[in-house]
C-alpha cells in the first residue's frame, strides 16, 4: 500500500514537472500570469494518473503516455476555469478564481489558451495511434461542455430525475476519467478488449467519484474539503442526494426540499435541516451505496487485464476513492 503511494506521488511529480514547462513563458503578462496561476494550483492529478497506469497496465511504457497524462490535466483545468465564471464561484482549491482575482474576461481567454495548450501536449504524443487518441481526446472535450450544459439547464428545471442526473455525471465528470484510461490504454496499444475494459472501468469509477462528491459536500471536514460544506444545498444543485432525498421525503420535510428546488436555492441556516432530511430518509447511506456498487462494477473490469503492479494500483486507486474524505 505504502508503494502505491509512493509511486502515485512520483507519477504525480512527472506531471508537475512536465506542467511546469508548459509554463516557460512569460508574456503576454495578461495571459502568462493566469495560466501559470491556474496549472501551479495544485490537485490530486488523479486523470493524469489514470492514464499512466491504464498505458502500463497493457503493456505499455509511462513515458509513452506522459504527454497525453499532461494534456488531460491541462483540459481539465480549462474546464474549471470556465465553469467556475458560470457557477460564479469564488474560491477554487482554497485560492480565489481566475475570474475574482483577475475578471471574467481574462478568465475566458485563460481557458481558452489552456484548451490550446492542452492540444499541443496531446499531439506531442509518441504513438501510431495518434489519430485515435486525438479523437478520444476531442469527443471528451465535447461531452465535458454537453455535461456543463445539462447542469446549466438543471439550475432552471424544476423536474430532473435520477436517470437526467446519471446522464449528466457521465458527461461532466465521467468522460474525463474514462477518456484517460482509454488514452492510456490506445497509446500503450492495448487490445480491443483490454481498452474497452478500461474505458468502462473509468466510466464506473467517474460516477463514483461524483457522488461521492455530493456526500462530501454534506458530511466532509470544510478544511479537507477545501470549500463550505452545503454549498450545493445552498445553491440548490440538482444533486444524487437532492433527487432521491424529493423522492423519499414526505410532508414538511418534502415541502423544504421543494422550496428549494422550486427557488434555486437556500439560505444556509437550512443546511443542517436538509442535511437531517438526508440521514433520516437514508439518502447518506444510499450514496454510499451507489459509491460503493459503482466501485465494484469498476473492479471488476480489471479482471480482463494481465496481472501485475499497474493493474494493482488501479484497484489501489478504487480503494482509495472509496475511502477518501475530500
Amino acid at each position: 500500500m505504502v508503494s502505491y503511494q509512493k509511486k502515485y506521488i512520483a507519477y504525480k511529480l512527472r506531471v508537475e514537472s512536465r506542467l511546469n514547462r508548459c509554463m516557460m513563458k512569460q508574456e503576454p503578462v495578461s495571459l502568462c500570469e493566469p495560466v501559470s496561476y491556474v496549472l501551479s494550483g495544485g490537485g490530486k492529478r488523479i486523470r493524469p494518473l489514470l492514464v499512466l497506469l491504464s498505458c502500463e497496465a497493457v503493456g505499455g511504457v509511462m513515458e509513452q503516455a506522459l504527454p497525453a497524462a499532461v494534456a488531460i490535466e491541462i483540459l481539465h483545468n480549462f474546464s474549471l476555469v470556465h465553469d467556475d465564471i458560470m457557477d460564479h464561484a469564488s474560491t477554487r482549491r482554497g485560492r480565489p478564481t481566475v475570474h475574482k482575482k483577475w475578471d471574467e474576461s481574462v478568465a475566458i481567454l485563460t481557458g481558452d489558451e489552456l484548451l490550446g495548450l492542452a492540444y499541443r501536449e496531446l499531439l506531442r504524443t509518441k504513438s501510431p495511434a495518434i489519430g485515435r487518441v486525438t479523437e478520444i481526446f476531442t469527443d471528451g472535450v465535447i461531452e465535458v461542455c454537453e455535461g456543463q450544459a445539462y447542469d446549466k439547464e438543471f439550475e432552471v428545471r424544476h423536474s430532473v430525475t435520477m436517470v437526467d442526473y446519471l446522464q449528466m455525471i457521465a458527461k461532466k465528470t465521467g468522460k474525463l476519467v474514462s477518456v484517460s484510461l482509454e488514452l492510456g490504454a490506445v497509446i500503450g496499444a492495448g487490445s480491443v478488449r483490454e481498452i474497452r475494459a478500461l474505458r468502462d472501468y473509468g466510466t464506473h469509477i467517474g460516477r463514483a467519484f461524483q457522488i461521492q462528491d455530493d456526500y462530501l459536500d454534506v458530511v466532509a471536514d470544510e478544511e479537507e474539503f477545501g470549500k463550505k460544506i452545503g454549498g450545493d444545498i445552498v445553491g440548490g444543485k440538482k444533486t444524487y442526494l437532492l433527487i432521491e432525498a424529493y423522492q423519499r421525503a414526505r410532508g414538511e420535510d418534502k415541502k423544504l426540499l421543494e422550496a428549494i428546488i422550486m427557488n434555486g436555492g437556500t439560505s444556509r441556516r437550512n443546511v443542517a435541516a436538509v442535511r437531517k432530511i438526508y440521514e433520516h430518509y437514508g439518502v447518506l447511506a444510499s450514496a454510499q451505496s451507489m459509491v460503493a456498487q459503482s466501485i465494484a462494477r469498476a473492479d471488476k473490469e480489471l479482471k480482463v487485464l494481465h496481472p501485475g503492479q499497474a493493474r494493482e494500483m488501479l484497484y489501489w486507486f478504487s480503494e482509495m476513492l472509496a475511502n477518501r474524505n475530500f
